[in-house]
């Protein structure tokens, strides 16, 4: 053999063994991190679990106490009518002139008006499939109609009552 074949098969030979300690390394790095991964809790254990450390009572504060419960009802029942729109009216006009009229006053966006009776194929798929529209949204040939007219927070109650009120008129 010549001298540079011999000197390729040591360093070769370098390169096998390097590659070699780092696989030997890996293996028992992740050896290692297997055993510090804690095992799954059955979900048996889970629920013991849960029932050791559930309540075993209440308490009754009495009088006092009640009115502080009757008093924090009713603060969170104001918090929730004040994330309603329009206050929580169920009054179909209020609501079409707060925020549908945007719309279907003049007709932009393909939405039908209240004027020459556009409504009536529409109203071919029924009220519900309408309803149903307006609550979710709609895209269609003749144009967009956003989900809850583009505003979250009004509920199905009252875009029933609003639908219901265009029909009307």
């Amino acid at each position: 053999m010549r001298n540079y074949d011999l000197e390729f098969l040591k360093r070769f030979s370098l390169v096998i063994l390097f590659l070699l300690a780092v696989m030997v390394a890996l293996i028992f790095a992740g050896i290692h991190l297997g055993k510090s991964i804690p095992p799954e809790v059955s979900k048996s254990a889970q629920q013991q679990t849960v029932n050791r450390i559930a309540p075993t009572g209440s308490v009754y504060a009495g009088a006092e106490g009640d009115l502080r419960k009757q008093a924090a009802a009713d603060a969170a029942l104001a918090r929730a009518k004040a994330n309603v729109a329009f206050g929580g009216t169920l009054d179909g006009k209020v609501i079409y002139d707060g925020l549908c009229g945007a719309c279907h006053k003049s007709g932009s966006g393909g939405a039908p008006t209240l004027a020459g009776g556009q409504f009536k194929a529409r109203l071919a798929k029924g009220e519900e499939t309408l309803i149903k529209h307006a609550i979710e949204g709609f895209t269609g040939a003749a144009g967009v109609m956003p989900a809850r007219g583009g505003n979250p927070s009004v509920s199905d109650e009252q875009i029933k009552a609003t639908v219901e009120w265009m029909l009307a008129q």
